[in-house]
């Protein structure tokens, strides 16, 4: 009988030899390595079928949009409301901005604000409200098991609010510490200042100040009346994804949300704002040793399925939106020195024409020579198309980060709601990539040279006007802003 090592060697021998070429003969071909094995390799085709949510009708009439994951137990309620900021007075701005945050810090009539963290705490809920423009926001993540009373609590805060009056004097301080800050950050100075000029006393360029936080603009009645007309049935939208199934989610909502009362009023979209179109170089005095410098015009072009528009998007990210490879980024700050950060912008809203334009933070020394080169290259990209390698970079992005829109089922259904409150396609995300894909050079060219003008730009710097290197004046006529009292 062999014995166990001589076994083991004649295993380990014929393994071997199977591993060597044969001799005496044709010898067999060397494996492929590097990058031929993988050239070689071969794969079935990709289907990439990202989610469409579910769309569930509650009785009276709540739209709700759902994607059922079980692969944690957890569950996300999002809620969306039409009405903010842009659909009332000015008279309101404080009121509008505070009752998002009153939502969750205020109480309920139930409960105290000390109560209601004490609940959010023990239960690990996570939960957030916020508005913006001409919509309302919140949201409710839980564990599963604990849905039940997470949708109780949040509903409660939607529909009953406290309004606790420590809790608004809270807010209102905040409010007006941030106030007095904005005076010495001359990035928030500038933007204050160029949306006045841009859009004067229209809601897109409303910033709250001191006058906007008076006590009487934070009165019980004025919260209550916003409340009342954003948080009721007709402006809402619904969506849920995690661990729960059609039904269950239909029928927790239509406890909690099924007797929700009608909107008092039905808000229409706010007047388009009547945006500058004579050029002007604006100063705000301000002894730094750095400038503060954002110049713009009307941007015309406008959210939708077009050949320009999506043309904007990427002439925008060559000129300056897409960091250190765009060209002013690359030419301010790498060549020339003259800035640290340095970016294009192009604003396109759905309703009404946006701002194009650029800012930098420079050297006082290079604030007049910042401009002008920042000028000379918007020139440059309307007398030359971009080359055919800067589009392809900008489009192989935004193809290779499509599949990123669809990373878990709260994105995909939150977007799904934005786009209804947006009054966009249900397919826009697709369009844009198909848009995008369709962006030439010569798009990029005739989309700068019919809709930028650098000759017309509205300037406004903050800075130390006796430090520049050239007088501003030498851009065109100076009108001098007083900075804001930090005191008023």
């Amino acid at each position: 009988m062999k014995s166990r090592s001589a076994v083991l060697l004649g295993s380990l021998t014929l393994a071997l030899s199977a591993c060597l070429p044969t001799l005496h003969g044709a010898t067999q071909e060397p494996p492929l390595v590097g990058r031929p094995a993988v050239e070689a390799l071969s794969y079935p085709p990709l289907r990439f079928d990202p989610p469409d949510p579910l769309q569930l009708d509650l009785a009276n009439g709540i739209r709700v949009f759902l994607i059922e994951d079980h692969s944690l137990p957890l569950v996300d309620v999002f809620a969306r409301f039409r009405g903010g900021s842009a659909n009332f007075e000015r008279s309101f701005l404080a009121a509008t901005s505070a009752v998002p945050a009153l939502l969750r810090n205020g109480g309920t009539r139930a409960l105290t604000p000390d109560s209601v963290d004490a609940l959010i705490e023990f239960y690990s809920l996570n939960m957030s409200f916020g508005s913006g423009g001409q919509s309302s926001f919140a949201s409710v993540n839980s564990l599963q098991r604990h849905l039940d009373l997470a949708l109780a609590l949040w509903t409660d805060m939607l529909r009953n609010p406290r309004f606790d009056s420590v809790q608004v004097e809270v807010w209102r301080g905040r409010e007006l510490d941030g106030v007095r800050r904005r005076a010495d950050d001359p990035m928030s100075l500038a933007i204050s200042r160029f949306n006045h000029v841009m859009y004067g006393d229209h809601p897109v360029g409303w910033i709250m100040d001191a006058s906007d936080l008076e006590p009487e603009d934070l009165s019980r009645e004025r919260l209550t009346r916003v409340h009342r007309e954003i948080f009721c049935r007709d402006n809402l939208i619904l969506g849920v994804t995690g661990a729960i199934t059609p039904d269950e989610a239909r029928t927790k909502l239509e406890r909690t949300f099924g007797d929700l009362p009608a909107c008092p009023r039905e808000f229409v979209p706010a007047e388009a704002p009547r945006i500058r179109r004579e050029p002007g170089v604006f100063l705000i005095p301000k002894e730094l040793n750095q400038s503060t410098v954002i110049m713009g015009h009307a941007g015309t072009i406008r959210q939708e399925d077009s050949p320009e528009y999506f043309a904007s998007r990427v002439a925008d990210a060559i000129l300056g939106g897409s960091g250190f490879t765009s060209r002013i980024l690359s030419r301010v700050r790498s060549q020339e020195g003259y800035a640290y950060s340095a970016s294009s912008l192009w604003t396109a809203p759905r309703r009404y024409e946006g701002i194009f334009g650029a800012t930098t933070q420079t050297k006082t020394s290079s604030t007049v020579a910042s401009i002008r080169l920042i000028r000379e290259i918007m020139e440059e990209m309307r007398a030359e198309p971009p080359t055919p390698d800067e589009v392809r970079v900008i489009v192989d992005d935004v193809v290779n980060g499509f599949v990123f829109n669809f990373e878990d089922p709260a994105q995909i259904v939150s977007r799904r709601m934005t786009y209804i409150a947006g009054e966009l396609p249900l397919d826009w995300l697709e369009r844009s990539l198909n848009g995008t894909q369709r962006v030439t050079p010569a798009d990029v060219q005739d989309v700068m040279r019919r809709y930028v003008r650098p000759d017309s730009l509205i300037i406004v710097v903050v800075g130390d006007s006796t430090q520049f290197d050239e007088p501003l004046s030498t851009l065109g006529p100076v009108t001098v802003l007083e900075p804001p009292n930090p005191n008023y």
